[in-house]
């Protein structure tokens, strides 16, 4: 699960939800959206914790902080529902994101199609690598090209993009995240190995595949020596 690195209190400043109902509302959403999609115009709070891996007990607080949408004996009305966490998370408006770093992680981000479905428009590639500047990726369906990092101060000004990605190097990872933010970006989302020096009111989330894959192999070691004990003890 991506880390938060961001300098901020506990509370989601602007809609007054805890941090960590925030971080479960796109399961929620996800869930509702699957729904939706087989036709469910109806949904209990232990349908929808069970197909979002959480307590329902859990869910009716996170969802408590949205307002009361439920009606006890019946359920929530699941179209209304995903449109609540849809309007919570900012999913009812376009959000411009410039990606820096266009290597093969940076690549495979651009091209992924949940952006474009989930309200995200890909409005600049930046890189600084002369063998990547001026190729073209498929981006939503269009062809974007892979502009020189020194031209970002433009498109942002052009684009108003206030979402960065940042898929470097980790040595690069700080100057580019002070450049964003310097022409505008208060968002990032982080995927090189390093924590990064943010002001405050600037949001960052951290995906570090290494670390996770770490967790999983701890969670591994575990499993085996309680398989070696048992064994052992028959």
């Amino acid at each position: 699960m991506p880390l938060s690195e961001s300098p901020k209190a506990s509370y989601h400043v602007r809609a007054g939800i805890p941090d960590a109902t925030v971080t479960r509302l796109p399961m929620y959403h996800r869930a509702l959206v699957a729904m939706a999609a087989r036709g469910t115009e109806l949904v209990s709070s232990e349908e929808l914790a069970t197909a979002s891996g959480v307590t329902s007990a859990k869910l009716r607080k996170d969802l408590s902080f949205l307002g009361s949408y439920g009606t006890r004996g019946v359920g929530y009305d699941a179209n209304f529902l995903l449109y609540q966490i849809a309007r919570a998370l900012g999913l009812t408006q376009e959000w411009c994101v410039v990606i820096v770093g266009v290597g093969n992680l940076g690549h495979a981000l651009a091209g992924y199609p949940g952006f474009a479905s989930r309200g995200f428009h890909v409005v600049g590639l930046f890189d600084t690598d002369p063998n990547r500047i001026g190729e073209t990726v498929v981006v939503g369906g269009a062809d974007v090209t892979v502009a020189d990092l020194a031209t970002l101060p433009k498109v942002m000004q052009s684009t108003g993009a206030s979402i960065g990605v940042i898929a470097t190097p980790e040595g690069a990872a700080q100057s580019v995240c002070d450049l964003l933010v310097r022409h505008g970006v208060t968002s990032i989302l982080n995927f090189a190995p390093v924590l990064l020096d943010v002001p405050q009111g600037v949001d960052v989330r951290r995906v570090d595949l290494a670390t996770e894959l770490q967790i999983l192999a701890f969670h591994e070691q575990r499993k085996a020596e309680v398989a070696l004990g048992s064994s052992n003890v028959g």
